[in-house]
């Protein structure tokens, strides 16, 4: 029997609470990144991305987003 995940990870050697991310669904229409109060979501290409380090999984940004392209990881 499997043990639940905990919502850490090791990440860049460091122990870091898991973000949310950003899938395909993405149209980068950049709804979510005023909504980040830590700034963690930057234009990538194609789509937008969450720097896992700063994001503090508050789902802001998943709240926003039209295509609900954000889901927690």
């Amino acid at each position: 029997m499997l043990k639940s995940l905990s919502k850490s990870a090791i990440f860049k050697g460091k122990d870091v609470n898991m973000a949310h991310k950003i899938t395909s669904k993405c149209t980068a229409c950049g709804t979510c990144k005023p909504e980040c109060p830590v700034e963690a979501i930057d234009e990538g290409d194609p789509i937008y991305i969450i720097d896992a380090e700063k994001c503090i999984d508050c789902g802001a940004c998943a709240a926003v987003c039209p295509t609900e392209a954000i889901v927690a990881e």
